[in-house]
């Protein structure tokens, strides 16, 4: 069911957002005639993408109650976009959340308390002062939307941020993914291996920090940690190695993406909380292979 307002394909225009119009176009599916639905599958698509190679190191790392810190947090990132009088509070947004999971990095090396207590600290005090500045004056309310997310509102310029995150991340890869590996199996051996621990774990933090927060406002921050973890965690119940499991976990991400995209179309779905059933689905169906 198309959204008031929606149009069929776009007949004029050029660059790579409308060739791909053109392709989707070519579907036999009522869903793919349209342009918010074409824009929101090319978006799922690299979002997906971008999920399952951060989420597979994020399992490894032990870290998915970082992500999901860095999603809550999101919510005062708005707040200081609204105080500093911005139009779009995403810079906002992903400045504080970069600057917050590099304090968080930093304080689980020299606390005594353990990781999830400083995270879990750090998270209810960001939370807590988002909803404080955000509710002043009785106006929480128009906020909500990032609490669920709206993907089919996702425009080209949204989905070339999304193209310029697959970049950073395939530059990670290429640049630290081995060192990465390393810090998460020993960050002592990986240390005396001449390896920048603090450095590998600030980079690594960053970039989750901004993936995370300029993906909520369309997935929402309530799902948004589900969409990292789910698709990582099903791959490696299946994959026989390192590069199986990266595979398995972008197959495994895409797939409940574009299921949940086109499901949450014909069932008039919040397009977000859908993608994490079927998420949620393959990674019971991978519970019945996991490997010894």
């Amino acid at each position: 069911m198309p959204a008031a307002g929606s149009s069929g394909v776009r007949r004029r225009g050029g660059g790579p957002v409308s060739a791909w119009q053109r392709l989707v176009a070519l579907l036999p599916f009522e869903w793919a005639q349209f342009v918010f639905m074409q824009n929101a599958l090319l978006a799922v698509l690299c979002a997906s993408l971008l999920f399952a190679l951060l989420g597979a190191l994020l399992i490894n790392q032990r870290m998915a109650f970082f992500s999901d810190a860095i999603g809550h947090a999101a919510l005062t990132g708005v707040a200081l976009g609204v105080v500093l009088g911005l139009g779009d509070p995403l810079w906002a947004m992903v400045a504080f959340a970069v600057l917050l999971a590099a304090a968080m990095t930093l304080l689980r090396r020299v606390a005594r308390a353990s990781d999830d207590t400083v995270i879990s600290i750090f998270m209810s005090f960001a939370v807590a002062l988002g909803v404080v500045i955000l509710s002043r004056g009785g106006g929480f309310a128009k906020y909500t939307a990032y609490l669920i997310g709206d993907v089919l509102s996702v425009a080209p310029a949204d989905i070339a941020r999304l193209l310029g995150l697959i970049g950073l991340v395939l530059a990670f890869y290429l640049g630290l993914f081995n060192q990465a590996m390393f810090v998460s199996l020993n960050p002592s051996l990986a240390g005396s291996r001449r390896i920048r621990v603090r450095l590998v774990e600030l980079a690594f933090a960053a970039l989750v920090a901004a993936v995370v927060t300029v993906s909520i406002q369309w997935v929402g921050l309530l799902v948004v940690n589900a969409l990292l973890v789910l698709p990582a965690a099903a791959a490696r119940n299946t994959a026989p190695s390192v590069a199986g499991y990266i595979r398995n976990a972008v197959m495994i991400s895409m797939a409940s993406g574009v299921a949940g995209l086109v499901a949450s179309y014909y069932w008039a779905t919040a397009t977000g909380a859908t993608i994490v059933l079927f998420a949620m689905g393959f990674y019971l169906l991978s519970l019945a292979r996991r490997r010894p």
